[in-house]
């Protein structure tokens, strides 16, 4: 049941980002009204749920936007670990507490160059690493549906910033769920693309291919649209490729035709979910009754898709650990050292039947999408735990070995290299926001896009915006 909400918020922050866009292209708004609008937001909710934790509005307002851009001059959040000039970048680590680039990341660059004005950094667990947003430098996010619990992570201060009205579109980056998990326990909409798609990864790792940048945003036509200012073929991007000839955000309005949805609730025993979300999601999808749409319950074999995927995020960890000043790497929590060191005890053999085995896997996905439009199923497998925990040690009866265990639902998009989203769909009995996973085809991001508009509009679920909850008000 949707809990009781309000949203004391100015206006113009309640309004879609596609409105804002067409409101300063007809000169109806201004960036500055903007940018004050979504200032006196941060200034009304931020203290209670600590979304945006760096704000460069001298920066903002120092900017001539071109409102004939594809956004216009909209005001926006990037995530704390992306370089944005001039404007302090942390990383979440003490080491790099006071660090402050003098150049942009080239997708913030991208971003700007088609009229995005970054007003602020979202905050971000250290280095990412982990699914509950907090760090020694920041503290930790909340969740605005119960400030009592987490809001999920990595992209948790970006998800926040969205549903309470902070900002109208906040950047996100996504390997193990970072994108999606905080998407769903706060109500929002998160599209981990294809890799590739937007942008690439660190500049010290261009050809790696399992982290990605992506847009979040209140519904699935401003995520289309904000996807539309990341995409595109850059040569600072080894692994880019052109942006598609129709834009996402056509795209994802066309009539969908004949949809054909698989849905798993656990990837066939894979991934451990409590009852509570898989009762929400099979409500969701039972509820759609259109003539065009298949439900079939059915997922494909996956083998060693938990051996695959923790072999590609060790050698993403090691890789960026080993230029990792000494005075920088002293800082890191433990479970960071304790990724390094799995990383350490791999051996080449073990990264040659990784690959192996990711192919295998993803020829199985590329034979499924010959029947199947996407495979859905859960984000996470519980609603939000306090946000003093890490992470669960335990999920429906089942032991978590350790804080990736909980993310199994995450896998297999990144393994395979397919685009993935979170749709808001319901909510659980003490009225936490349930997102459903859509995986899609390997650069399928239009169809994707275009599925999921269609199930937003059949749900009939309105776009939330939250003031944020106290602990127990909505329970």
């Amino acid at each position: 049941m949707r809990p009781e909400t309000s949203f004391s918020g100015p206006d113009l922050c309640a309004k879609p980002a596609r409105e804002v866009i067409q409101l300063l292209r007809n000169g109806e708004v201004t960036t500055s009204e903007l940018i004050d609008a979504s200032l006196a937001r941060m200034d009304q909710v931020d203290p209670q749920v600590n979304a945006v934790v760096t704000r460069c509005a001298d920066r903002a307002r120092a900017v001539e936007p071109d409102t004939t851009t594809l956004l216009a001059g909209l005001p926006l959040g990037i995530k704390d670990l992306t370089e944005v000039a001039g404007v302090r970048t942390t990383f979440g680590t003490k080491g790099m507490e006071h660090h402050v680039p003098e150049t942009s990341d080239p997708l913030v660059r991208r971003i700007e160059d088609r009229g995005g004005v970054v007003l602020g950094k979202t905050n971000t667990p250290e280095l990412g690493a982990g699914a509950n947003t907090f760090n020694a430098v920041f503290g930790a996010t909340r969740n605005p549906w119960n400030t009592a619990l987490n809001a999920a992570g990595s992209s948790g201060g970006a998800a926040v910033s969205l549903a309470t009205g902070e900002l109208w579109l906040s950047h996100g980056s996504d390997y193990g769920g970072s994108l999606r998990s905080p998407a769903n326990y706060c109500g929002i909409v998160g599209l981990r693309p294809s890799p590739g798609v937007a942008g690439g990864s660190s500049a010290q790792l261009g050809f790696t291919n399992g982290g990605v940048e992506g847009p979040m945003a209140r519904d699935v036509l401003d995520c289309a649209l904000f996807l539309d200012a990341m995409a595109g073929y850059s040569r600072a991007w080894p692994i880019s490729f052109p942006a598609p000839d129709v834009p996402y955000f056509e795209t994802a309005q066309r009539e969908a035709g004949t949809v054909r949805i698989a849905y798993t609730p656990d990837f066939n025993g894979f991934a451990a979910v409590n009852d509570e979300i898989k009762s929400v999601l099979q409500a969701a999808l039972s509820s759609i009754r259109l003539p065009n749409v298949t439900v079939d319950a059915h997922c494909p074999d996956l083998p060693r898709l938990d051996e695959t995927f923790r072999a590609m995020r060790c050698l993403s960890f090691l890789g960026s650990y080993q230029t990792t000043p000494p005075e920088i790497a002293q800082h890191y929590k433990d479970t960071i050292k304790g990724n390094v060191a799995d990383a350490d005890a791999m051996t080449f053999a073990d990264y040659a039947c990784a690959e192996r085995d990711r192919s295998t896997i993803y020829n199985t996905m590329v034979g499924f999408f010959d029947t199947y439009d996407v495979l859905a199923c859960p984000v996470n497998g519980l609603a939000p735990l306090p946000v003093e925990i890490e992470y669960p040690t335990e999920v429906a009866g089942r032991k978590m070995r350790d804080y990736i265990d909980w993310l199994q639902f995450a896998f297999l998009a990144t393994v395979a290299g397919l685009p993935a989203l979170s749709l808001p769909v319901g909510y659980t009995p003490s009225g936490m926001p349930v997102g459903l996973q859509l995986i899609g085809p390997p650069r399928g991001e239009g169809r994707l896009l275009q599925v999921a508009h269609l199930l937003e509009q059949a749900l009939n679920l309105p776009v939330t915006l939250i003031d944020p909850m106290p602990p127990k008000a909505n329970m």
